[in-house]
């Protein structure tokens, strides 16, 4: 993982990238709109902080899966 990469990200995006490296270890897919409730934000602002996950280097792979009451997300971590 790239320092000058996570020092470009938000504030939003680090919870979002924090989020996702704990829960990670234990669970694949998340919907945006649960993120969102865990985080205190929603499922639009999830989504649109993502692509700037997905689009990294980051120890975290994430990979837009579906879209069912709230776009999934497949995370590897």
């Amino acid at each position: 993982m790239s320092t000058a990469a996570t020092t470009d990200l938000s504030t939003k995006q680090h919870r979002i990238l924090e989020y996702l490296r704990e829960k990670g270890q234990t669970k694949t897919y998340f919907k945006s709109r649960l993120i969102g409730d865990d985080l205190d934000m929603t499922a639009k602002e999830v989504g649109t902080n993502m692509t700037a996950i997905q689009r990294g280097e980051f120890d975290v792979a994430v990979e837009k899966w579906g879209y069912s009451s709230s776009t999934t997300w497949k995370v590897t971590v």
